[in-house]
């Protein structure tokens, strides 16, 4: 699609990071926004800031998770703008789990796939409907994750087993949408190819009590600047991706009507490969051998 000023895009989990760059992009494409986030401050802090930037900006506060909140979500937006043409359903949180699977809280689980998943679930059955009557142009962005989305990564296994399902979740889309012929779109986002600097470390600040963990954590949280540091402490440089570029690669995918938006990287396309082979081979998947601790 064309992506043109006065269309109305949404943006789930838009208070930082990805999210945030995402509006911003769209705002300086002409769009109006509609930011939505679990985090009030941080959001009218946002949407405040594309204000100040020039941008016509609509912020809700929503739970992704709920879907009575993601229906309200829709409900504001057509009442605010009267429709909607892109839809980013990016709102996401790692799970807190530790130690292996067996050993997990259940409430690790239910919250990181109530987010993950149901939240784009939520959010492809409040808004598509209207997208696709409406006959106009219009696009879905699913955001997936190379942990899970390509090859789970061991140590972060519930966080990868909801990214797969989105990747899933989104091919399934893209076929339903094909099948009716819709002039929607649909796309699933890896971000990357490098490390990126987002809340996603944090999350454990908004996991609301009805998921709270059932025991202390052995360990306590790590944030992304202490994970940096034990890094370079252990003689390895971490790359990072600047979101301002993911934001600029997703309205490039927008465009193009691509449905992998996922950015050249030897190491992902090497993952890609082996993987492939080891389905194809039938053979154990070697590929996660380098993740298997002791």
């Amino acid at each position: 699609m064309e992506l043109r000023a006065g269309q109305v895009a949404v943006v789930t989990g838009a208070a930082s990071g990805i999210g945030l760059a995402m509006a911003r992009r769209f705002a300086a494409e002409g769009l109006k926004v509609v930011l939505a986030d679990v985090e009030p401050a941080a959001l009218e802090k946002a949407a405040d800031g594309l204000r100040a930037e020039g941008a016509d900006a609509h912020a809700c506060v929503v739970d992704v998770g709920v879907r009575e909140q993601v229906l309200e979500l829709a409900e504001s937006a057509y009442d605010t703008y009267g429709a909607v043409h892109v839809l980013c359903n990016n709102a996401g949180v790692g799970s807190g789990a530790e130690g292996r699977m067996w050993e997990h809280e259940p409430n690790d689980w239910k919250w990181a796939f109530e987010v993950n998943v149901w939240g784009v679930f939520n959010g492809v059955q409040a808004f598509l409907p209207r997208m696709i009557k409406s006959g106009q142009p219009g696009h879905v962005v699913n955001t997936s994750s190379g942990d899970g989305g390509i090859a789970p990564l061991p140590t972060a296994s519930v966080y990868a087993v909801t990214k797969a399902a989105v990747v899933t979740m989104t091919e399934s889309l893209y076929a339903h949408l094909r099948a009716e012929h819709a002039r929607v779109g649909a796309s699933v986002l890896f971000p990357g190819p490098h490390m990126l600097r987002t809340g996603l470390w944090e999350s454990h600040r908004n996991r609301p009590d009805r998921y709270a963990k059932e025991r202390p954590r052995r360990t306590p949280y790590r944030s992304l600047d202490q994970w940096e540091t034990a890094m370079r402490a252990a003689g390895k440089e971490v790359a990072f991706t600047p979101v301002e570029e993911v934001a600029d690669f997703v309205v490039a995918g927008i465009r193009a009507d691509r449905f992998w938006l996922l950015p050249e990287s030897g190491h992902s396309d090497a993952q890609i490969r082996a993987r492939a082979r080891s389905m194809l081979d039938r053979t154990n998947p070697s590929y996660l051998e380098s993740f298997i601790l002791d």
